[in-house]
């Protein structure tokens, strides 16, 4: 759902989150999330290494990003699109220590 659009109140299914569609809804029930409240306290890069790992290939980087949304805005802040958190994976992925990256499919700065 488009981030404007979002209803905090309203959401009851994971189309209902800022920025995941029917696609993005299956790719969160293939890591085991199959509603929005079970995202709280959950991470949005072990939530893609899951998915990277389930699906055996690399996923888009962005699909981080969205998962940086959704996880953000379940914990309590306002909804954002999901571009604003690509600068924030970037700089999480480039703070990770050498030879201890957290996602074997990311490269620094992707």
């Amino acid at each position: 759902m488009h981030p404007e659009k979002v209803i905090r109140d309203n959401v009851k299914l994971l189309t209902d989150l800022p920025n995941i569609g029917p696609a993005l809804a299956r790719d969160l029930r293939t890591v085991g999330i199959d509603e929005p409240q079970q995202l709280r306290g959950c991470s949005a890069l072990a939530l893609y290494v899951r998915l990277c790992e389930q699906t055996g290939f690399e996923q888009d980087p962005c699909i981080l990003d969205v998962m940086m949304s959704v996880v953000d805005f379940i914990e309590g802040a306002d909804p954002k699109p999901w571009w604003y958190f690509s600068a924030l994976r970037r700089a999480l992925l480039t703070r990770q220590p050498a030879g201890a990256m957290a996602c074997p499919y990311l490269l620094p700065g992707q």
